[in-house]
Order: C-alpha cells, then structure tokens, then sequence
C-alpha cells in the first residue's frame, strides 16, 4: 500500500467524529423533492455541498439552477492530463417521510442508536455525497492531490425522475465530459459487497376514469350509472394473465434476452436473493414463477406494478354513492433496448381502449427513465473489486438492479459515457419510516473509495 493512500485512510479514521458531526449536520437538511413545500430547503442542501466542495478546494463549484433543484458540480482537475478524469455522481434529495408516525425519532434529526445512524436519506443518498467527498478530504489532507482528476455532479431530483437533467446535460456535454462515471447510488448488504451493472428504466402514470357529472346516490343510480371503480377495477384486473405476464400489447417486443453465462450467473445467486425477500417480505411464495426464476424476474424482465388506487368513500361505515370519479396510479420498470416513449404510448392505448359511451379515460404521464446497461468488467470494475478486498475482505458479486436511476440512462445516451457503481448505502428501510446506515461501514466507506480512486491509477 502506498504511503500516500494509508495516510489518507489514517487521516480519516483520526477526524471520524468530525467526519460524522458534519454528516449529521447534512442529514437535518429536509431535501424533500417531492414537495414543493421543500423547494428553499433543496437549494439550502445544494449550497450547503457547495461550500463544502470549495472548502476542499474544489474549482468552479457552484449550484447551476435548473428548470427544478439545483446541480451542484465542482472539479479537481490538477492530476494532469495523463490521469483518468472520473465524473462521481450522487443525489441530495431525499424522499418524503410518511407515516411520520412510524420513526422511532424525527427523520431530519439524526439519531445513532445500537451502532445505527437513522434519518430520512442517510443511505438514499446523502452517504453517496458525503463519502465521496470525506474520502477527498482525507486524500488532500494526506498529499495535497487527488491520484485523478475528478468531476463531481451531484442532483437534487433523482427521488422524482430527474426531470430537469437531461436538458442540463445536453447544454453542459464539455463541462461533463469525463473518461466514465462513478455512481454511488445505492449500497451492499452488510458483508456482501455488490458492484451494480444493470438497472431497469422506469415510466409513471396515472389514470382517472370519469362517470357522471357529480356523486350520485346508488339507490337512484346503481344499475343504470356506469360506475368508474368498477372501470378502474376492469382495467387493473385486465393488465396481467393468469401468469403474471403484462398483457398490454407489444410490451415486451424488445426485451433484449439474458446471454447463458448471466443466466448463470443469475442462477447462483437464486437460493440466497429468494432467503433475503422471504427475509424483507415475510412472504414464502411469490408471484409470476412461470416467466422465470426469482432474480430474473426482480431485475431482468420488464413490470407494470399499481401503486394507489383511489376514489369513492373511504371513511368509516358506508356511504351509499356512485363516484364521479375513480383513478390509479402506475410504474412500469423497463429492460435493455425497451424504448421508454414506445412502451409509455402502448400502455397509453391499452387503457384508454377500455372507454365507453358511459365513461371517458385519461392518461397523465410522467418522466421518462431509460434502462442501463454498465461495465461489467475492466480495469475501472478491477479498481472496485481491488477496493472492496480491501476492506470488506472479499472481491464483490455483480447485480442487476431491479429499480431505476434515470441519471445513468441520460448520461449513457447524451454523452456516450461508460458507468460503473460504487454505493456506500448499507443499512436498510429505503424509501421507509427509520432508515438507517450502519456506523461501522461509514468508515469503511471511506476507506473503500480512497482505495478505489488510488486503484485507478495503481
């Protein structure tokens, strides 16, 4: 090891609590996207990572306004031009903390707990910013160079789609170019380091089914009234066969298939992917086996989930009414050479064939995610691996991701740019009340990406 690299892992290990009270100070930012009530607290958030990137010495680091949160991007461009230049991406924004009233403590005031750092966000994604920019530290304290030169883009809008992005990107292709792109989204399971190398696109959508003009009462009406829920019902009930195969014509016309070899591969990760979801489910038996294995199904084959249904009376007792209206609302996760635009306008014409003379359909649609496909191998993969021996002990499995990062689809199309995945997220309840990292691999995180950016080079 050499000794630039072990005194920066040094220096980090020195200033740990000081590396960890500024990670509590961000994680008490409520960066919600998702609501425009939280607009002043994402641009608080961006400002906040800029000045700590010029506080590091960062060069040209400022929050870049966009039609919705702001990018945030600084560079260190001083390694010369024979080095690699790595664009680190992550995100700032956070998700929505409903039910609040199922956090043990609030969700923007970080509480540690039984070796557990809870707070909204703390592994989706503020630790993939944090980390990143820790390990900088530490490696500019220990030499006063980073061993490469490095881009850094970090958004405010993943947890919505990334709506704004792709037209930045398409005005900003020179100030992003890089040799390839590290995302460090996501994570690993605690000893079971993983590099992801494929996600799934993602559509959204939602359908309301209107009827008569007004509620109507369902002695007057019933029978007569055409009445939406029993449309939304239809409709729901008409997306899926027997098997669990979306029905909604041309839906998988270009679903690229799986080589032998990931296949395989896929195969062998099946006893210990179906313990971990009967672990995170409490299920024994799940859905949809005859269009394949478990982890082909959760990752490398294309889904249509309704995720809220809504209309009619939902206070207690009854209430003895037709609805005017009735909706739903839908994502659809897309595999390799899926068109996001193609398949959004057949779902689009599959449900709006089921209006009648005695009721209309519409269709709302929302951002567009392209699936991924990234390195599987190479010297920047090698890097990763060379990283986690390091300092997990043991090389990392290669995972499909069954959800989505809109970002890497938009980077991979606008500028052609290769991408890899180092996540620092290991803890659980993304998305969910108490999420939480575990503090023992905070650390080592940061020591894990010291290693990697020196593997780059070594």
């Amino acid at each position: 090891m050499t000794d630039s690299r072990q005194q920066a892992i040094d220096y980090a290990r020195a200033h740990r609590e000081r590396f960890l009270e500024g990670f509590l100070d961000f994680l008490r930012i409520p960066s919600v996207s998702t609501d425009p009530a939280y607009r002043a607290d994402l641009e608080r958030c961006a400002d906040w990572v800029v000045a700590e990137l010029r506080r590091l010495g960062f060069s040209n680091a400022r929050a870049y306004p966009t039609g919705g949160s702001p990018v945030v991007y600084g560079e260190w461009l001083e390694a010369g031009p024979d080095r690699p230049t790595v664009l680190v991406y992550a995100h700032y924004d956070v998700q929505p903390v409903d039910p609040l009233d199922e956090w043990v403590t609030p969700p923007f005031e970080p509480s540690i707990r039984d070796g557990r750092l809870y707070a909204r966000g703390v592994i989706d994604d503020k630790c993939g910013v944090w980390v990143n920019l820790k390990a900088f530290e530490a490696m500019l304290a220990a030499e006063g160079r980073l061993p490469v030169n490095v881009k850094v883009f970090f958004e405010g809008e993943e947890e919505i789609g990334s709506p704004s992005m792709e037209p930045f990107i398409r005005e900003h292709h020179d100030l992003l170019r890089a040799d390839f792109m590290l995302v460090s989204d996501g994570g690993s399971r605690p000893d079971d380091p993983t590099i992801m190398y494929a996600a799934r696109g993602i559509i959204e959508a939602e359908v309301t089914v209107t009827g008569p003009a007004r509620d109507l009462h369902s002695g007057l009406y019933g029978g007569v009234v055409h009445n939406p829920l029993h449309v939304v019902g239809r409709i729901i009930g008409a997306l899926h066969d027997d098997s669990g195969r979306v029905t909604v014509p041309g839906f998988y016309d270009n679903v690229r298939p799986l080589p032998p070899e990931e296949l395989s591969m896929l195969a062998s990760y099946e006893p210990d992917f179906v313990e971990m979801a009967r672990k995170d489910t409490g299920l024994q038996a799940f859905w949809a086996e005859p269009l394949g294995s478990f982890s082909v199904r959760a990752t490398a084959l294309p889904t249509l989930d309704v995720n809220g249904i809504w209309g009619g009376y939902q206070g207690p007792g009854s209430k003895t009414v037709i609805p005017a209206r009735g909706g739903f609302k839908v994502t659809m996760r897309l595999v390799a050479d899926q068109d996001p635009a193609d398949v959004q306008q057949k779902f689009v014409d599959y449900v709006r064939s089921f209006a009648t003379p005695t009721v209309s359909i519409d269709v709302q649609t929302g951002p567009l995610g392209w699936p991924v496909t990234m390195m599987f191998d190479g010297p920047q993969v090698e890097a990763i691996q060379r990283a986690y021996e390091a300092t997990w002990g043991k090389r990392a499995r290669l995972i499909r991701a069954g959800g989505s990062v809109p970002i890497m689809g938009m980077f991979q199309r606008e500028l052609g740019m290769p991408l890899t995945s180092l996540g620092y997220g290991t803890g659980e309840g993304v998305h969910a009340p108490n999420e939480y990292m575990l503090l023992d691999y905070f650390e080592r995180g940061i020591a894990t990406a010291i290693h990697f950016f020196h593997n780059l080079v070594a």
